[in-house]
């Protein structure tokens, strides 16, 4: 299951995903916003991210104006390991290097064919593991020792 999340400036785009992930028979949950009116990010990065951290979903995909505000409050939660992308590149490496379990991209910055293709590349590509899994486990080391 990929959930979805965007606040009023990454409806158009958070829709435009959601119709790419249906074409590929994907299952997914749009967790708002729905309409266009003014509200705020964090509502909706919350919402994503509590699923993906606790585990009822996979994945998940946050949009707003830029893609900043989402990042920030997605990689407030454990386990999540969310990725601001701006290209195919980076979309593809959030994933092959980071294993990033949430994609943030933004409304007003990218435009929709793009936005299309980074998703499609970032949902196609596999985790390389290895020295990168190395990486990830110091990151969720540090993680622990925080929380306690």
């Amino acid at each position: 299951m990929i959930v979805l999340g965007s606040d009023h400036g990454g409806l158009e785009l958070k829709n435009e995903i959601r119709k790419l992930l249906e074409e590929r028979g994907l299952p997914c949950e749009d967790l708002g916003t729905h309409n266009g009116d003014s509200v705020d990010y964090p509502d909706f990065g919350i919402a994503v991210s509590r699923r993906v951290s606790e585990g009822s979903a996979e994945k998940g995909i946050l949009v707003c104006g830029t893609g900043i505000g989402m990042s920030i409050v997605a990689n407030k939660f454990p386990r999540i390991r969310a990725a601001l992308a701006t290209d195919v590149f980076m979309a593809t490496m959030a994933k092959e290097h980071n294993n990033a379990n949430i994609l943030v991209l933004g409304g007003r910055v990218l435009e929709t064919g793009k936005a299309r293709e980074m998703v499609a590349a970032w949902l196609d590509t596999e985790f390389a593991a290895g020295r990168h899994q190395n990486r990830l486990d110091k990151i969720a080391e540090l993680e622990r020792e925080l929380k306690g």
